[in-house]
């Protein structure tokens, strides 16, 4: 029997100014923008073997044991995308998955991993079609296709700084697929960013992002965060361009505040901070003004807090997290290059 095989690395990405509410076909409400991490991947093998069965076969493991659940969601985005791959149901597939970091760490997984599947299945794609996509292309319908398997692992297909959704200032911008932002365009002092994350609490979160977003569709500051959203990722963007620190912090901390309160704020409501993601936030502040140090936090769904920073200060920042939390838990990442193809 035939058989194909191809492996891709692919990272989680944090957001700046966060995706919240979307409509049908992952579109979303309001633009979007993230750093890519270097260190939190995911690291895929999909292997292609011909069968002629007539359906989607899958057999998904991660980290050596099988996933039923994982499997679910792939065989059934793999269902919505059988026009696009003609070939799916004469081949099984036999994917084999790790992650870099820990499960529900409060790092995107359904980015790293989602976007992993789209690179392979495109690579596959190219393997037995023999059409070959050039290189741009190929990314932006990575892109296209990591959107619609989880929405913000479209940001995950390109390095450093993604933006996602449509937006004035961003030549070419789509909420079909994300865009690259020209790390010539940005002033030096947001080159390197560092992110360690702060690990509150390592559960599953209690409120999937999916029926979190469903919440926005009756939300009564649904309008007014959209506005808001699109006039952060804009000013967030002028910031960097310009070196403006303070800007930038104030930017970010806002977007990550303005999420939580959504969730406080919706019907049902529901908080996912905890005591000490409160706690965190006043001792970065705190640290911030007493020393300078431009830290600033950012929060996604979840408990956990993304401590960001310039890398020129990672010495003096890591030597504090080592003296102030000695019993928390950290993961230390930083803005990387992008996905990876591992073999093919």
């Amino acid at each position: 029997m035939e058989k194909l095989s191809v492996s891709w690395s692919s990272p989680s990405n944090i957001a700046l100014v966060k995706y919240w509410g979307k409509i049908p076909h992952q579109i979303p409400c309001n633009p979007s923008v993230s750093f890519t991490l270097k260190n939190s991947l995911t690291i895929m093998d999909v292997e292609a073997e011909k069968t002629n069965a007539g359906e989607i076969q899958v057999d998904f493991f991660f980290e050596g044991k099988i996933n039923e659940k994982f499997k679910s969601k792939i065989v059934k985005f793999l269902e919505s995308e059988r026009e696009r791959f003609d070939w799916i149901t004469n081949y099984k597939l036999t994917i084999k998955s790790e992650n870099t970091f820990p499960h529900s760490s409060g790092i995107a997984s359904s980015a790293s991993s989602m976007s992993a599947l789209c690179l392979s299945l495109l690579s596959l794609d190219e393997k037995i079609t023999g059409v070959k996509t050039q290189t741009e292309d190929f990314y932006k319908e990575a892109s296209d296709l990591s959107r619609r398997a989880s929405g913000s692992a479209g940001r995950s297909v390109y390095p450093y700084l993604v933006s996602w959704g449509e937006i004035d200032s961003v030549v070419g911008s789509s909420n079909l697929f994300a865009a690259p932002v020209n790390k010539a365009d940005i002033h030096p002092m947001f080159h390197d960013y560092c992110d360690s994350i702060m690990i509150v609490d390592a559960a599953e979160k209690s409120v999937s992002s999916r029926a979190g977003h469903s919440l926005m569709d009756s939300h009564p500051f649904r309008e007014l965060r959209y506005k808001r959203a699109h006039e952060n990722l804009e000013k967030l963007l002028s910031a960097m361009k310009e070196g403006k620190m303070e800007d930038f912090i104030s930017i970010v901390e806002e977007d990550a505040l303005m999420l939580h309160a959504l969730m406080m704020t919706s019907t049902p409501s529901f908080i996912l901070l905890k005591p000490m993601s409160l706690l965190l936030i006043e001792k970065i502040r705190d640290y911030r003004a007493k020393t300078n140090i431009p830290v600033c936090f950012t929060i996604d769904a979840g408990p956990n807090i993304h401590l960001l920073y310039p890398k020129a200060h990672e010495t003096a920042v890591k030597e504090w997290l080592a003296m102030e939390f000695k019993d928390l838990r950290i993961i230390h990442d930083e803005t990387g290059p992008g996905p990876v193809k591992i073999k093919d």
